[in-house]
């Protein structure tokens, strides 16, 4: 286990202040404004150091930077294809599908992920240009609020 360190500390406080399953850039902007010397290799090191202590959950989602997670329970995911904001769906997790799963593969299932891919309401009104899959540049509107 690392060892206790302020920054580490405020780092985990900022990933479990939102519910955005937040980039290391976004936990750097914000952790900043209580360390101005803390480093972005700083906070890289600690959210992976966590997220392989299962403190935190590390999201990888094809062709975005990864997002960190402070819910560590069972739970599913909703990713928007156009700007890459992750979000928990309210759903219950259903063990019937393990169980299915196994039966059907013969296989001992240790657990399963699902996320559900679609467009978040700001990228249904301004989708991406074609070719590209980048809409960061734009900030959505929860974000606005939370400067």
């Amino acid at each position: 286990m690392a060892r206790y360190t302020r920054q580490r500390e405020l780092i985990l406080q900022v990933v479990r202040s939102t519910m955005d399953h937040p980039t290391a850039d976004w936990v750097y902007r914000r952790a900043r404004g209580h360390l101005p010397r803390l480093s972005l290799g700083t906070v890289y090191r600690n959210l992976k150091s966590l997220a392989e202590e299962g403190v935190i959950r590390e999201i990888h989602t094809g062709g975005h930077p990864a997002r960190f997670d402070g819910n560590t329970g069972r739970h599913y995911h909703i990713r928007c294809l156009g700007c890459g904001r992750v979000n928990d769906l309210p759903m219950s997790v259903d063990p019937r599908f393990e169980e299915e799963a196994g039966r059907a593969m013969n296989f001992r299932v240790l657990g399963h992920q699902l996320e559900v891919q679609g467009l978040c309401p700001l990228c249904q009104d301004h989708p991406p240009k074609r070719g590209t899959n980048d809409n960061h540049s734009r900030r959505h509107p929860r974000e606005e609020h939370r400067r």
